[in-house]
């Protein structure tokens, strides 16, 4: 039975669990007691500020132990937290905050040489009272700025008694947090869940992934991602494991950490997985814990999948499908598929999850037929924060989400994801879609990461252009390339131009962001026009 909130898990966690370690941060080892007594602290602290049930508080500040005591602390006083993340900047920031109303925001004083707070100094943010700061700040604290210490010490006078009605007043459907999008196709849109949806997700993804107590756990991506949230330091409460959340995590260091600590469960994105077996100096670290590894994508190699497995003997490889709006997984691959299916699906729809594929016209694809991927969900959101047009453009009548992603069901239910609406580009009249062709290109040798944007071209409206991040010695040439794929490839799919990069611009999760490539492209083409 879940809890009937996440901040019930956390104290529950405490409980059942004790001294056990929790989570791993940069800097610091937290049992479930210890994170325990530190969010009835935060919640205390809130609950003296005067937080009010359904106000909204922020959290901006890297992964690190005093995140998840704020979060669930600000739930705790009944509270809704919006997540953000450190990669955004003061004006996106402002933004969301000032579309959300918030009263509180919890940030980090400095973090990698940045003052997060002089970030926001020349934006007006009118509903903001405080600020609290965890760790160093480079700047004097002022009467709108507080320390994660002092505001800890402001709750030392509220009764225990008073969180406790609080806590035994919230109720599973109460809202928990607004999940804003990362804003790299449009303006952000703040997914709305109540607690239910949000322990649902972790359930689900615990009882796919069957991480166990005293399992040892790598999450990848900001405490901001429904990855690292729902199914990362959520679960962790839910189950017993040890969530390890790092803030820079390079294949090196992972494998320095994988080594050094054993663990065994590691969701990551293809683009990792695919540097950590690319790496010279893999030989060096012990990484045989490995029994679980996850990924998803558009474009998850074969050989990807099989070198996990032979090279580093790894148990289960899964791939998966999810959203945001979903509260995370919404498709998984199960033990024992074929690496065919591991790497050329995302898996059958989990429980409490239905897919179908649509064509333009709102009827159901046959078999292997691509449509626009359609989800209906128990923990789908509840809908965009104040935003009931956005919400009737993605929840149909029938309570299907309109993904924007396109893709198709084989025979035996298991989706494959082909690419996004959004993504697609025409060549000569002819739909190209670029996560097939980047598909088909990873599977070239010395080809370690690429990603295919269209550009303008005079002659056929758009083409394909390549980026192409070579694997450790390669020597493959822009010709050599063209050549394969004018003799493997459609010839309006095949890239007209390729362009070598040392690395591709990825999100906090790992994902490419296309806008950017397609910001250089633009800035490329106005160079040659000007030239």
């Amino acid at each position: 039975m879940l809890p009937a909130s996440i901040p019930a898990a956390v104290f529950e966690a405490g409980r059942r669990f004790g001294n056990a370690i929790a989570i791993v941060d940069d800097s610091t080892r937290t049992s479930f007691a210890a994170l325990a007594r530190e969010t009835r602290r935060a919640a205390r602290a809130f609950i003296a500020a005067g937080l009010r049930k359904g106000d909204r508080f922020a959290v901006w500040a890297p992964n690190m132990w005093e995140w998840v005591a704020a979060a669930a602390g600000g739930q705790a006083a009944a509270g809704v937290l919006i997540p953000l993340n450190t990669r955004l900047r003061g004006r996106e920031v402002a933004g969301v905050i000032n579309r959300a109303r918030a009263r509180f925001l919890v940030s980090i004083g400095d973090f990698l040489g940045v003052d997060y707070p002089s970030m926001l100094d020349t934006h007006v943010m009118p509903t903001l009272e405080r600020t609290i700061l965890l760790g160093t700040s480079l700047a004097p604290l002022d009467g709108n700025h507080q320390s994660w210490d002092d505001f800890l010490a402001s709750g030392n006078d509220v009764n225990e008694a008073e969180l406790d009605a609080r806590m035994a007043a919230l109720d599973p459907a109460d809202l928990a947090d607004i999940m804003f999008t990362s804003g790299t196709t449009g303006d952000p849109k703040g997914a709305v869940f109540n607690h239910r949806q949000s322990l649902l997700g972790a359930q689900t993804w615990l009882d796919l992934s069957a991480v166990r107590e005293g399992d040892r756990y790598m999450a990848f991506g900001p405490f901001s991602h429904t990855a690292s949230y729902k199914a990362g330091w959520v679960t962790t409460m839910l189950c017993g494991c040890t969530l390890y959340a790092k803030n820079r995590l390079d294949p090196a260091s992972i494998m320095a950490l994988i080594s050094s600590e054993r663990i065994n469960f590691m969701p990551a994105p293809p683009t990792i997985l695919q540097s950590i077996l690319a790496h010279a100096d893999r030989g060096k670290y012990d990484l045989s814990s490995l029994e679980f590894i996850s990924t998803g994508s558009a474009v998850v190699p074969i050989e990807m999948v099989r070198r996990l497995k032979l090279e580093l003997g790894v148990d289960q490889v899964a791939t998966a499908y999810g959203l945001t709006e979903v509260c995370g997984t919404a498709t998984f691959t199960r033990p024992g598929n074929p690496l065919e299916l591991v790497a050329n699906t995302a898996g059958r729809a989990v429980p409490g999850v239905e897919i179908r594929c649509v064509r333009p016209d709102g009827t159901g694809t046959d078999t292997g037929e691509p449509g626009e991927v359609l989800v209906r969900a128990d923990k789908l959101m509840l809908g965009y924060f104040e935003n009931p047009k956005a919400t009737a453009e993605a929840i149909d009548e029938d309570g299907w989400l309109h993904t924007g992603d396109i893709g198709l069901l084989d025979a035996g239910g298991n989706l494959k994801i082909t690419d996004r609406l959004k993504d697609m580009y025409i060549v000569g009249g002819f739909n190209c879609y670029p996560a097939e062709i980047e598909r088909d290109l990873a599977g070239l040798p010395g080809i370690m990461h690429c990603a295919v944007i269209g550009v303008p071209d005079e002659r056929l409206g758009e083409v394909g252009r390549a980026y192409i991040v070579l694997a450790p010695e390669a020597t493959l040439t822009e010709a050599e390339i063209m050549a394969w794929c004018k003799q493997n490839l459609a010839n309006y799919k095949a890239p007209r131009s390729v362009v070598f990069v040392d690395a591709l611009p990825l999100n906090a999760t790992g994902k490419v962001m296309k806008h950017e490539l397609r910001a250089k492209a633009n800035i490329r083409r106005q160079e040659a026009l000007l030239s």
